[in-house]
């Protein structure tokens, strides 16, 4: 008798037929048969691990209260994108980087957010390798040349129409690049406003590209308060309070998406642009934190110099005992207490003035 081992066809063909039957289990079986994910560390869940990275957090106290432990969520716990797969019926979409992505992991959706990434291709290139947006959407283009293989054209069709892209990013096109002019002359050549209308041009190149290719159904997150967040705050000369001037600055950018996303919506009538109103959302709960559970805005539960949060967690430093009274969990990140409440009121809160839908209805169409 002769065994698969000897015959290596006879394993290729099954395992081809497996994936095509995840497929269309996938395709029939729900509404949403993927999600594919773009962004940067707020819902990178380990690309930066197979990169030369020196934003990574592969390491404990990263993970401590997810299960496994460290993954390369920038959290104790799970992150946003986990968070939306659990409503959404389906899995968090693995790290693109993972050399095990691929075949039939690959169904329902990849990640391609990476951490230090942005809108802008040089920035966050102070912490190596990262991919930026145009990065990540060649990525996806890979992802598609294998999905080619597994569906036919009609088929293909179906799944890319029924899938959701969520797009999280431009946060590091401050943080990791305007804010800091002693390594990017970002804010000597641009003002504030054209700045973002930079951004908001060069981000609508890409969704477009993806569009362009089969994508239909869109999430795209504005930027959160960052005058807010322990990195700023302890930049700046009055930590007690948010950085207004930073977090002003970001008008540009989410009235541009939010502009962006009515523009496409009349352009593309086959199509669903959603805009996530994180600013909003994020203040709400800065502004009423014991509404949600908390009790610390201003400072990090893990982090030297805690009282301030001026850099990211080191190895195996100590965090806070009750992750679920923090909003913080590092100079930059939420906790998962805090991830959960914003994806509750940003992605599946009240819709948006730019659609009349949240993401959750939107999965139903």
């Amino acid at each position: 008798m002769i065994g698969f081992s000897e015959r290596p066809w006879l394993v290729a063909v099954l395992l081809m037929v497996s994936i095509v039957q995840c497929v269309n289990v996938a395709l029939g079986s729900q509404k949403v048969p993927a999600m594919f994910v773009f962004g940067d560390s707020i819902v990178d869940v380990g690309n930066n691990n197979y990169l030369r990275s020196y934003a990574k957090c592969n390491y404990p106290p990263y993970g401590i209260d997810y299960p496994g432990g460290p993954s390369g969520r920038f959290s104790n716990g799970k992150n946003i994108v986990d968070m939306l797969g659990d409503m959404l019926g389906l899995p968090s979409p693995p790290a693109y980087a993972d050399p095990s992505t691929t075949g039939a992991k690959i169904v329902g959706g990849v990640n391609y957010a990476s951490a230090a990434g942005g809108i802008l291709d040089e920035t966050g290139r102070h912490y190596g390798e990262k991919y930026s947006l145009s990065q990540q959407v060649l990525n996806f283009e890979n992802t598609l040349n294998q999905l080619r293989t597994m569906l036919d054209g009609a088929a293909l069709s179906r799944y890319l129409a029924g899938s959701i892209a969520v797009m999280v990013i431009g946060s590091n096109d401050y943080i990791s690049n305007y804010l800091l002019p002693s390594l990017y002359p970002s804010s000597y050549t641009y003002s504030p406003q054209d700045y973002g209308n930079l951004l908001i041009n060069r981000y609508a190149r890409q969704i477009l590209a993806l569009n362009s290719v089969g994508l239909r159904k869109f999430f795209l997150a504005g930027i959160p308060p960052l005058g807010c967040i322990p990195n700023q705050r302890a930049r700046s000369q009055y930590p007690d309070r948010c950085v207004d001037s930073v977090n002003q600055m970001l008008g540009t950018f989410n009235e541009g998406l939010r502009s962006l996303v009515q523009q496409l919506n009349s352009n593309h009538p086959g199509s669903i642009f959603i805009y996530g109103n994180t600013y909003g959302a994020m203040g709400d709960i800065l502004n009423n934190p014991a509404a949600y559970g908390f009790s610390v805005v201003d400072n990090a539960c893990c982090g030297i110099g805690r009282n301030q949060g001026e850099i990211t967690c080191i190895p195996f430093l100590v965090p806070c005992p009750d992750r679920t009274r923090q909003v913080f969990w590092d100079a930059f990140h939420l906790t998962q207490a805090a991830s959960s409440v914003l994806t509750q009121r940003a992605f599946y809160g009240p819709p948006s003035d730019c659609y009349p839908i949240n993401i959750q209805q939107m999965a139903q169409l």
